[in-house]
């Protein structure tokens, strides 16, 4: 017998079950709260409702209430359990809503022999979070011609926790980063625990680093940290092709956010080994602020270097604030000094 099954065979059955309900009534009340509309009269009644119910059948286990009592308690929360579970099963992603302006458009590809042909490739300009110039684009980028990728996270909520975003790079400085994002209503703000409870679409943004990156480092005042990825070009290609495939599918089938399974880090993961399919499962994967050096540790960061030496170096802010008061590209200048990128793209 496990531990956990012997440590928990001498706790009363009531107790056990009082607190699944109480899970079960915390978890109905919250996929109401970010399901229903935030001004709604009906929301917070359901709520009421839904909570009181639930709290009154963890008081009948505990014996408060007589046998006939505890039975139709019981009967009307597993009555309503079913009818929140049913609704639940309603809830459908749609690509029909009013966007907010920075993931209005979906990225559409077109692979034809080696050229790939992007639509709506967001490049806006940011003067503040709410002062901006949108600006989607449409670019042709030649196969041929991708040369590497290089790991960017941004850390938004502490050291734990970052926003992961891969920028591919092509003779001649052209580069085009890819994210997946919640796609947010204009009314709506990112929220994790909104995350758990299909309140948000996934997006895959195609931007130009001087709109996705530069927003987040000069705009937001994030941290941002960039790696030099070690990939041969072959698989280099194979991952910027399945960051195609997932746009076209996303395009096809709008899928819901969530938090822990399918957010900005699990993607590249889940990509990444399709490309080598032996990458191990790790802790780093959920606390994405973790995941430059779970790469590190699999040996795809530039080799020769201390992680730390690696993340110092990387850290862009100072050399991306100073690229607004320059002539410097944008690009070239949060790359220098950054370890395995070659002089060439750095000084044009």
């Amino acid at each position: 017998m496990s531990r956990v099954a012997r440590k928990t065979r001498h706790i009363p059955a009531h107790l056990l079950n009082g607190f699944a309900v109480l899970l079960l009534t915390s978890w109905g009340a919250l996929a109401l709260w970010f399901q229903s509309s935030q001004h709604s009269v009906v929301r917070w009644v359901a709520i009421l409702v839904w909570s009181a119910l639930g709290v009154s059948v963890v008081l009948s286990l505990s014996g408060l209430f007589g046998r006939k009592r505890r039975n139709i308690t019981g009967f009307v929360f597993v009555l309503a359990t079913a009818c929140l579970l049913l609704w639940w099963g309603t809830l459908r992603p749609s690509h029909q809503r009013a966007w907010a302006d920075d993931v209005a458009q979906l990225l559409e590809a077109r692979v034809e022999g080696n050229h790939v042909h992007l639509k709506n490739v967001r490049n806006f300009e940011w003067r503040s979070e709410t002062d901006y110039t949108p600006r989607w684009e449409s670019r042709t980028y030649d196969l041929d011609r991708l040369r590497n990728a290089d790991l960017v996270l941004s850390y938004w909520m502490g050291p734990h926790i970052a926003h992961t975003l891969v920028s591919f790079g092509f003779d001649g400085s052209e580069r085009v980063v890819f994210s997946l994002e919640i796609r947010k209503e204009r009314y709506e703000s990112f929220s994790a625990v909104g995350g758990f409870f299909r309140q948000f679409e996934q997006v895959l943004v195609a931007a130009d680093e001087r709109d996705i990156v530069r927003t987040r480092s000069n705009v937001r005042g994030e941290d941002v940290y960039l790696y030099r990825l070690q990939m041969s070009q072959a698989n280099v290609r194979a991952l910027f092709l399945e960051y195609l495939s997932v746009a076209n599918e996303l395009q096809r089938t709008p899928r819901f956010y969530n938090t822990l399974t399918s957010n900005c880090t699990t993607i590249v993961f889940e990509l990444a080994r399709l490309v080598a399919p032996a990458l191990p499962m790790d802790y780093r994967l959920l606390l994405s602020g973790h995941f430059a050096e779970y790469v590190y540790d699999l040996h795809g960061l530039t080799p020769g270097h201390r992680y730390a030496e690696l993340q110092a170096r990387g850290h862009i802010n100072e050399r991306a604030l100073g690229s607004d008061w320059s002539w410097d590209d944008f690009s070239m200048s949060i790359r220098r000094g950054v370890p395995g990128i070659p002089i060439n793209e750095v000084y044009p």
